[in-house]
């Protein structure tokens, strides 16, 4: 097992961190420093990407290289084609909205969790060995930008094309998935639980996100308006007497200082609870993507057997016939039992797959879930006891005023 570090704490398949030894396999990546490159419509955010290691198979103990978001895309796109039943890790939604997607707060989470996305991939016994990974973390910076150029999939197509493309592939997903599509359907009881499982867990963790979002919103409003009454409350006591007059003033600053500790216990609660709740919302939709390519598999399985039925009909009746195609078609149906035979052992490779994920998912989700909730509580506690603290240290000094 390769030893891997991070410099994140949130992720399903999270790496162990174990003190790495030159005699033990690791890899260590961080992604840092984001900085605004170009102007304009032309404008994006570039990362310093740093890999540790001592595997054989990379140039080097430690390289640096520059990415932009589109270079993580190429990578997720192609592990997604090219290992199929297994989760790949998400990506963060992209911002398309001028004042966002520039702001240095989500340029900060922007950046944090490609970070746990690059390290989750890192930690996958599978997925590390990948070639596309290697590439993404040493090839120079023209080179990953001729990968890029090179790419066939639909993501080639022109934006009008796309917007249709994804609208598709979602309902794909969906009616795949829920078995709305058929003629054909897998028929297996604890594949029916674990879909209904992936669905019903989608929904719960979108409300909580939801409502943490709401949370984030009502400690910044808070915050703002102890703020503004601060100041007010300031500006009112030079207009009093001395007693009263500094009564205003310390309440002010007191309402000031409290500003200061909401807006920062918002910022962490976006942090280290909201985003966490968002990230697995988007690992979930990366499972049901998977759901939706055994579905496929499956139904490619079952529409092989029965071309194949129909070929070896076709062959009784020409031996029937005593048809002078009948060498030709016993060679067609040969192919078709090779095609079969390979379309059954691909279902049952994702099938396998994803029921060693499902498990690796569900215990990781309860540690990172956990982990969350533990930071909010903390957080909400520490709040609580220092506005309490403030408050009740303002109070002797206003007693005395009145």
């Amino acid at each position: 097992m390769i030893s891997t570090e991070r410099s994140g704490s949130e992720s399903f398949q999270s790496p162990r961190s174990p003190q790495a030894s030159q005699m033990t396999p690791y890899l260590s990546i961080s992604v840092t420093d984001p900085a605004k490159m170009g102007n304009g419509v032309q404008a994006y955010i570039s990362y310093k990407v740093t890999t540790k290691t001592n595997l054989p198979d990379f140039q080097g103990q430690e390289k640096i290289v520059i990415r932009r978001y589109s270079d993580f895309v190429w990578l997720h796109d192609h592990l997604f084609e090219k290992y199929k039943g297994i989760f790949i890790p998400p990506l963060p939604e992209k911002s398309t909205v001028e004042k966002f997607r520039f702001s240095a707060e989500f340029i900060e989470m922007r950046c944090r969790a490609l970070d746990v996305f690059i390290n989750r991939i890192a930690s996958h016994h599978e997925l590390q060995k990948s070639e596309d990974l290697r590439i993404f973390l040493e090839a120079d910076e023209q080179t990953m930008e001729r990968a890029r150029a090179q790419e066939t999939s639909i993501f080639k197509k022109k934006p009008s094309d796309l917007m249709q493309i994804f609208k598709d592939v979602q309902s794909k997903v969906s009616d795949v998935v829920l078995g709305k599509e058929k003629p054909v359907e897998e028929s297996n009881p604890e594949y029916e639980k674990l879909k209904h499982y992936i669905f019903e867990l989608e929904d719960h963790l979108a409300e909580a996100q939801k409502h943490s979002y709401r949370l984030v919103k009502r400690h910044r409003e808070l915050g703002q308006s102890l703020s503004d009454f601060g100041k007010a409350v300031k500006l009112l006591g030079t207009s009093e007497g001395n007693s009263l007059g500094k009564a205003f003033s310390d309440l002010g600053a007191k309402c000031e200082l409290q500003s200061i500790k909401l807006q920062k216990e918002a910022h962490n609660l976006l942090m280290n609870f909201e985003e966490p709740l968002k990230d697995y919302v988007r690992a979930v939709q990366s499972i049901k993507a998977t759901m939706a390519e055994r579905a496929n598999a499956f139904k490619h399985q079952c529409e092989m057997a029965e071309t194949i039925k129909f070929k070896e009909i076709d062959i009784n009746k020409l031996r029937l016939m005593r048809s002078d195609k009948l060498a030709e078609a016993e060679r067609e149906y040969e192919v078709l039992k090779v095609e079969g035979e390979e379309a059954g052992e691909r279902f049952k490779t994702i099938a396998r797959l994803m029921n060693e994920e499902i498990v690796q998912f569900q215990e990781q989700k309860t540690l990172d879930i956990g982990v969350a909730l533990h930071e909010f509580a903390k957080g909400q506690a520490h709040l609580a006891n220092s506005v309490a603290e403030a408050w009740r240290g303002l109070l002797p000094k206003l007693e005395a005023c009145s």
